[in-house]
């Protein structure tokens, strides 16, 4: 064997040898730092607690408020688990539905509603609509949602910024059937003097009290207290979701 070959051969085998040390020392690498992540956040503890509030039974309106308002705090706080999110889950609410609750939300892609409330397949039955407006096509799946499908609670999800309540503030021309949607959210505008903040939460407060108010099938479960029907501010910031008074008489 010529010394070139060997000189190769041996340079080979040192450059293999530098590589599975580098791989290796990455490995460990990854696994100390997951490890650190995972006892910062996912003690055993802290995973039997989370999956104990997760899996609380469901038997009233205010049960399933609470359990909505719980999730949030997980996702808002980084302890999210997301439950029902798995193959088996997806199989076992193949064939029949019941979530516990049902929503109105805004259709702005950075609000989605089942990662903000930590729910997963089959818990959320959920309408999407720019400006969170209750629309005559959203209060019949919403009436479908809750005295069909049996949720117990009826929520109108806002968030921060909303670009189609800050579009009718503006009142500029736009394309289309966008300024449908304005027609909906003028009273928040005006009750606001034309505050965005403001303006946003008004508008989930009268969107709230038009679906419980003015469906007779929604209005009934409320008298009946089957259902719980309100409102909150999702901040894209943050995560939080901050609620919204709504007076229903």
């Amino acid at each position: 064997m010529s010394k070139q070959l060997i000189r190769n051969q041996n340079l080979l085998s040192s450059e293999q040898e530098s590589t599975r040390r580098g791989l290796l020392r990455q490995a460990m690498l990854m696994s100390a730092c997951g490890a650190a992540g995972f006892s910062r956040y996912s003690t055993a503890d802290d995973i039997d607690s989370r999956q104990s509030e997760a899996a609380e039974s469901v038997e009233t309106p205010e049960d399933a408020l609470q359990k909505l308002l719980a999730g949030n705090r997980r996702f808002a706080e980084g302890r999210s688990i997301a439950t029902h999110r798995d193959m088996a889950r997806l199989q076992a609410v193949a064939r029949e539905q019941k979530p516990f609750a049902a929503f109105l939300g805004c259709a702005d892609s950075r609000v989605p509603i089942e990662i903000v409330f930590d729910q997963g397949f089959g818990d959320l039955f959920v309408t999407r609509i720019a400006g969170n407006v209750a629309s005559s096509e959203n209060i019949g799946s919403l009436e479908f949602g809750t005295q069909i499908l049996g949720a117990k609670v009826l929520y109108v999800l806002g968030h921060t910024e909303c670009g189609a309540v800050t579009a009718t503030i503006k009142g500029s021309e736009v394309p289309g059937q966008i300024s449908g949607l304005f027609q909906h959210i003028r009273p928040a505008v005006k009750a606001a003097g034309g505050d965005l903040d403001r303006a946003i939460i008004e508008n989930v407060r009268n969107q709230a009290i038009l679906l419980a108010e003015a469906s007779p099938v929604i209005s009934q479960m409320v008298q009946r207290k089957e259902l719980i029907v309100a409102g909150g501010i999702y901040d894209l910031a943050t995560g939080v979701v901050t609620p919204v008074d709504v007076p229903i008489s």
